[in-house]
């Protein structure tokens, strides 16, 4: 079970702070190259990737498919696993506070004995 568990916050975290994210879509490029093999039967894995990530972005009828892929646009995932997403925001009014200095304690010695008074004497030659 700890196993497990270790295996899961590790995989959240790695995905959430580093751009392992991008490999989830895997198969958005997958798919994506199925289409552009089903237009053109000669093109080959390395051609593909060529064509989307060496050289600047073509902007064609699939340039909104093409910026899903991979490594191709920056996103940030962290807000999305760990924190709520928030609707409404309360403003916070600001308040005013005012220090006054107050002495409100005062030391008195209430019990004058000699038996206790001899507590905090130097020690005596003897």
């Amino acid at each position: 079970m700890k196993k497990h568990l270790s295996i899961l916050f590790l995989s959240v975290y790695l995905l959430s702070i580093t751009q392992l994210v991008e490999l989830i879509k895997l198969p958005v490029m997958v798919e994506h190259y199925v289409e552009h093999k089903e237009r053109n039967p000669a093109l080959t894995i390395l051609e593909f990737l060529c064509i989307h990530y060496q050289g600047p972005d073509v902007y064609d009828a699939d340039y909104a498919k093409d910026m899903k892929l991979p490594f191709k646009s920056h996103t940030n995932i962290s807000s999305v696993v760990f924190y709520p997403l928030i609707q409404e925001y309360e403003t916070i009014q600001k308040v005013n506070f005012t220090y006054k200095k107050q002495n409100l304690y005062t030391y008195s010695f209430t019990y004058s004995s000699i038996s206790l008074s001899s507590i905090w004497q130097p020690p005596r030659d003897c």
